[in-house]
């Protein structure tokens, strides 16, 4: 599904990824863990074609494309999803609008009116959503874990391959935490996978990861399963600079 070899990456001339390698496959969960500063929502954003970062070694492909000749609408067409840690807010643009434009941009065929609209209840429903939030422009005076809500929605209405997610519990009380984890479920089979980068364990209690990473100083230090997660909350990351160092993979 990705694959990503040497990946190296730098923003104003400072170098933030420093030789990154990571493969994740068909119906994989994988969960990428670390300090604040190690890299992990840059190679969000470098996935997804952020044009602020430069990529300066390395490669990325996703279902066999070069990651790096698609623009990011091109990216999305073909599958993959970035949840954002800080959802922009569009006033202006309605959820149901937005939605609209954005499950039809990656369609062959149009959906028509009567069916987004059941497909946006359908999916509202499954996130715990009043309908009436449909109305509301986009992320506009919502709150943190609304916004988090929002970001799931539109994974579910997109059905993507690739679900990248920078920090989504960011922010979210144990209620919110389980209503977006339900939304990530729900897609949860042979045909989807998702990179799930965050700093805490609580969120993978309820997702239950096939594989988990620790991001340090710009590479993956160190992998292994879900119990690795457990032995970083239990530790903590300074268990790891001792352990690995910044300069080891294993």
């Amino acid at each position: 599904m990705l694959k990503i070899e040497n990946l190296q990456v730098e923003i104003d001339g400072q170098e933030i990824v420093k030789g990154l390698d990571l493969e994740v496959g068909k119906g994989e969960i994988h969960a990428i863990m670390g300090p604040n500063g190690s890299g992990k929502s840059t190679l969000a954003n470098v996935l997804m074609g952020h044009p602020r970062y430069e990529v300066t070694g390395g490669s990325v492909t996703f279902q066999g494309e070069d990651v790096f000749e698609l623009e990011p609408d091109e990216r999305a067409k073909l599958g993959m999803f970035l949840a954002f840690q800080y959802p922009s807010e569009v006033p202006g643009v309605s959820v149901a609008n937005f939605l609209r434009t954005a499950v039809n941009s990656v369609r062959e065929e149009e959906l028509s009116p009567m069916e987004m609209y059941r497909l946006i209840q359908e999916k509202m429903s499954i996130m715990q959503m009043d309908p009436k939030f449909a109305e509301r422009y986009l992320n506009e005076g919502f709150s943190g874990g609304e916004k988090k809500r929002n970001e799931i929605l539109q994974m579910l209405m997109l059905e993507p391959k690739l679900a990248i997610m920078d920090e989504t519990d960011s922010g979210l009380d144990i209620d919110a935490l389980q209503v977006v984890a339900k939304g990530v479920n729900e897609l949860r089979g042979p045909e989807f996978s998702a990179v799930i980068i965050t700093h805490y364990q609580r969120i993978l209690r309820y997702i239950e990861p096939d594989h988990v990473h620790v991001m340090l100083d710009g590479r993956i230090v160190t992998s292994g399963g879900k119990e690795l997660a457990l032995e970083l909350e239990d530790k903590g990351y300074e268990w790891v600079r001792q352990e690995f160092g910044a300069g080891t993979q294993s």
